[in-house]
């Protein structure tokens, strides 16, 4: 557990723990732990006995606020997108009057993210925090989109040029990541929304309002995951238009070979019936021209069939 004094921005580590308790002189403290401080952590700040079974839980936590007397507890996902797999985090935040407690399973790296900016808005006050790194946290939801669409680009790059059975894998899987980002997109919105409209002690009037771009960038990449639903539908779309087209192409060839072969068949098949009054069997030279009107007759039909794009 990282402990630090924030004042203007400037961060003081924090050697004893016992100094959190008593509000500082100027500035807020910041305790940036895991899972396993709850323990100590709990007794010391009062921390209500539901969030903190919140945070052990190992069930995936949907994001949410909770009021107490004398904290509140809120917790939003952080997303990430690593080879192609999208995974979110959740982070648990305890606010308090004086300070403000991180709570993590995982590096999150929104909480890295967020340092440099307190340095340069010279933040003091936890709830400033807050909603600096709410917004960072909405913010990479937009870089995640854009990676997504990027892919879903590619992927029907792909299917135009050479569809392959396990594009189809593809879009089941990626549509399925999408609409899983959706439902999570739904609770995360309304505890921005309360964050922006809520009657909250803790939480400067002022400040509140600016929570309200936070909900409009939600609403935008809430309907942004929602067109890329509807993409993901028209994808496989195309991808089964493409392997109908194939198959058409594969039985026009099939077709077209095959009614070639017909006269040549036809031919063949007259000069095998075993009739004794075939004069032309005793021609020296008829073994070469009926092979010659069968090369001719192929070769032509070859021809008309390439000339009007069939094979």
């Amino acid at each position: 557990m990282k402990i630090r004094l924030v004042d203007s921005g400037v961060f003081t580590p924090v050697d004893d723990i016992e100094m959190t308790l008593t509000p500082p002189a100027s500035g807020f403290y910041w305790l940036d732990a895991d899972v396993d401080d709850l323990a100590e952590l709990q007794p010391l700040f009062s921390l209500h006995d539901l969030a903190v079974e919140d945070c052990l839980s190992e069930e995936e936590q949907r994001p949410k606020i909770e009021i107490y007397e004398n904290h509140y507890f809120i917790v939003v996902n952080s997303i990430r997108f690593d080879d192609e797999e999208i995974f979110l985090r959740a982070l648990n935040v305890f606010l308090g009057r004086h300070f403000i407690i991180t709570v993590t399973k995982q590096k999150i790296h929104e909480l890295r993210s967020v340092k440099p900016l307190l340095w340069e808005d010279e933040v003091s006050t936890p709830d400033r925090f807050l909603y600096l790194l709410i917004d960072l946290v909405t913010d990479n939801y937009f870089s995640v989109g854009d990676r997504i669409e990027a892919r879903i680009e590619k992927l029907e790059e792909d299917i135009l040029m050479h569809t392959k059975k396990s594009h189809l894998s593809e879009i089941i899987g990626l549509r399925s990541e999408i609409l899983w980002l959706k439902k999570v997109l739904g609770p995360q919105k309304e505890v921005i929304n309360t964050l922006n409209k809520k009657d909250l002690r803790l939480i400067d009037d002022q400040l509140q309002k600016y929570f309200s771009d936070i909900y409009e960038n939600a609403v935008k990449i809430s309907e942004t995951f929602e067109t890329y639903r509807d993409l993901m539908g028209n994808l496989r779309e195309a991808y089964q238009s493409s392997i109908a087209n194939r198959a058409n192409e594969i039985m026009r060839v099939f077709t077209a070979i095959t009614t070639i072969f017909i006269p040549l068949t036809l031919i063949t098949g007259i000069y095998g019936m075993n009739f004794t009054n075939m004069p032309e069997l005793d021609w020296k030279y008829s073994y070469y021209v009926v092979l010659g009107i069968m090369i001719s007759a192929g070769a032509l039909m070859f021809y008309l069939f390439r000339k009007k794009d069939w094979i």
